[in-house]
């Protein structure tokens, strides 16, 4: 009797265990965060579930930004797709485009009653991932932007001030020549070529990246990257390479670890890399506004985000987009935002999780943490500096990479990269336009 009565109890535990299980919503939340980005991304996710007991965010690491956003693609198509998919900025125009297979940020949270307030963010933010309209398309999550390092040893010992780091590209012409002469090998080198020298380098000037509003206003946009300021610029960095002042490291975060090595002197990379430079340098450094041409009206104007957004899958139950808002909602939290900001060196997203990690005395104890906020807001965008949105940009942003590498080895001069670039680039933004019209 005590064995039937123990296995009815056990039952019946199991099937109340059962109920408890069905009764709580599954969010499927695709990713490309690893390694210590990963696990700081794993417990926002449990810190949310253990918060509520109606849904679970199950976060799922599914490769590179470019191999997540294939893999949800192909998986909408055949009707399984996440609920939320991480993806990096210059995928937005074809997440836009990818027609039913979203579902715009602005209406998941209206529809789910939960405060969304697009103005809380910071502008050059919020503006990237806002159509013309105002209305917010997906969530802006992991954002960063270029900052310009320096290793406070190398420019000690080759006589310059530590507490100076160069603010204009004379400035660093200058340094770069001590540092050479003092016996660096590397003196300067550079993450994400593109991001930084094309991109970042068009806001910070508030020159134009292409027409239409760097592609915001419609898709029949021309990049304008050949410009006079771009030439002379790029033909710098060549002069400087040929002279061994500029090391070309490669087209993603090469530079990172040539820095944090010690190797160069000098350094432009995300604000997300600050984490990594503080577990692996045996040195003083510093982080500052990325350099400008000082000769240039206006400059320096703001800095545009690089990073990566939440786009919300098409195809969900309306109790799953619920759950999905009430996510969200919970990501915005400033107690949220500035666990993640101080924990990735990733920016808050909002003013009040900004606001909160000040007063509470971070910037004072970690100098330069908020110097990537002080430089994407430096000034109101523009028109110029908001951000872009070009279709099959990751394909576009390899053109102009691969345009970068024959300029900087001495195979092309800057006018002739540039034009190819620019050539090449519409080409990819005609069959884009092409494709979905």
């Amino acid at each position: 009797m005590r064995f039937k009565a123990l296995t009815a109890t056990l039952f019946a535990a199991g099937i109340l265990g059962s109920h408890a299980a069905q009764a709580q919503t599954e969010i499927q939340w695709w990713h490309s965060m690893g390694g210590t980005l990963g696990e700081k991304l794993n417990a926002l996710a449990t810190k949310f579930n253990d918060s509520q007991k109606d849904y679970k965010v199950v976060a799922v690491f599914k490769g590179s930004y470019p191999e997540s956003m294939t893999a949800a693609i192909a998986a909408f198509r055949a009707g399984n797709a996440p609920h939320m998919l991480q993806v990096f900025e210059v995928g937005t125009a074809t997440m836009m485009a990818a027609k039913g297979a979203i579902v715009p940020v602005a209406k998941v949270m209206a529809d789910a009653k939960e405060p969304f307030d697009p103005k809380a963010y910071l502008p050059t933010v919020a503006g990237y991932y806002t159509d013309m309209k105002g209305n917010m398309l997906s969530f802006p999550f992991n954002s960063s932007t270029v900052l310009f390092y320096i290793n406070k040893d190398a420019f000690k010992k080759a006589g310059l001030d530590p507490e100076k780091a160069p603010k204009t590209w004379k400035e660093v012409l200058a340094d770069a020549e001590k540092l050479k002469a003092a016996g660096q090998q590397c003196v300067y080198t550079t993450s994400w070529p593109s991001w930084m020298h094309i991109e970042n380098f068009s806001a910070w000037h508030n020159v134009p990246i292409g027409t239409k509003e760097n592609g915001m206003g419609g898709l029949d946009t021309k990049f304008t990257i050949n410009s006079p300021l771009h030439v002379r610029h790029i033909a710098m960095l060549a002069d400087m390479a040929k002279k061994g002042l500029f090391t070309y490291a490669g087209r993603t975060n090469q530079g990172d670890a040539k820095f944090s090595s010690g190797e160069c002197a000098m350094f432009s990379g995300s604000a997300g890399a600050q984490a990594g430079i503080k577990s692996a340098a045996k040195f003083e450094w510093s982080v500052n506004f990325i350099p400008y041409h000082d000769d240039v009206k206006g400059a320096p104007q703001n800095s545009i985000i690089g990073g990566a957004s939440v786009w919300v899958m098409g195809g969900k139950k309306p109790d799953e987009y619920k759950g999905v808002a009430k996510f969200l909602a919970f990501l915005s939290r400033p107690e949220i935002q500035m666990e993640w900001h101080t924990g990735t060196g990733y920016v808050p997203i909002t003013h009040a999780a900004y606001e909160m990690t000040r007063k509470s005395g971070f910037y004072d104890k970690n100098p330069g943490a908020d110097v990537a906020i002080k430089q994407l807001t430096n000034k109101p965008p523009t028109a110029n500096s908001k951000g872009l949105r070009f279709g099959n940009f990751v394909q576009g942003r390899e053109v102009i990479e691969e345009e970068l590498e024959a300029v900087f080895a001495g195979k092309k001069d800057a006018k002739a990269g540039l034009d190819e670039a620019v050539k090449r680039g519409n080409e990819i933004l005609r069959k884009f336009e092409a494709a979905n019209k």
